[in-house]
């Protein structure tokens, strides 16, 4: 199931790295796209949409509602 988060703090490649292994650490089979320009986050996953949120925030990154 894709989702797509609102993520803000991403500034550089290292950034992009720590969200895609904050969620890859949850799901290793997750396809993930990032685009730090428009700040957008979209996940191909099953878990929740809470656990993804959580876990990029854990690295210290904003997520939308």
């Amino acid at each position: 199931m894709k989702q797509t988060f609102t993520v803000t703090g991403m500034t550089c490649g290292h950034c992009e790295k720590s969200v895609k292994q904050a969620v890859l650490t949850l799901d290793p089979q997750a396809q993930i796209v990032i685009d730090r320009g428009q700040n957008l986050v979209e996940v191909d996953s099953e878990l929740p949409r809470e656990k993804i949120a959580e876990s990029i925030a854990e690295e210290g990154y904003a997520v939308a509602p």
